[in-house]
């Protein structure tokens, strides 16, 4: 499998401004600049495209672990913060509430554990990952 992206910009770093477009067009020519990048412009930039793959990815592999394990999760909600400093980014943070039934507390940080390691993207990236999370 394989998925692909189009980044296309026009101009200099910070007077120019692009668009980012994905096979599945739910990206279609969305707008992106330094303002949206560094500053509070419209448009996306890529530390908040990384951060809802990395919570896409993280609640996805998260089910995969409780359905493995004979859970049925009601509902994950991810929220992820990416921490760019210096031309990179230094952290991942993920905050989880999760609603599963029957789940005791050690299986369940047993199974985000493993999430954290090891969905894709917290496999990608070379950081600092962190997950705090509620189990109601």
């Amino acid at each position: 499998m394989k998925r692909s992206a189009v980044a296309v910009w026009n101009g200099t770093g910070k007077e120019g401004s692009g668009h980012l477009t994905t096979d599945s067009q739910t990206l279609a020519k969305t707008q992106y600049s330094f303002k949206s990048r560094f500053e509070e412009g419209t448009g996306t930039n890529p530390e908040e495209l990384v951060a809802a793959a990395h919570a896409g990815c993280f609640a996805m592999k998260l089910s995969f672990n409780l359905s493995g394990a004979g859970f049925r999760p009601d509902e994950l909600e991810v929220k992820c913060t990416l921490t760019f400093e210096d031309g990179s980014i230094v952290s991942s943070e993920l905050d989880l509430s999760a609603r599963v039934a029957d789940v005791s507390e050690d299986k369940f940080a047993e199974l985000v554990e493993d999430a954290e390691k090891n969905c894709p993207i917290s496999k990608l990236l070379s950081t600092k990952i962190s997950v705090v999370y509620t189990l109601n």
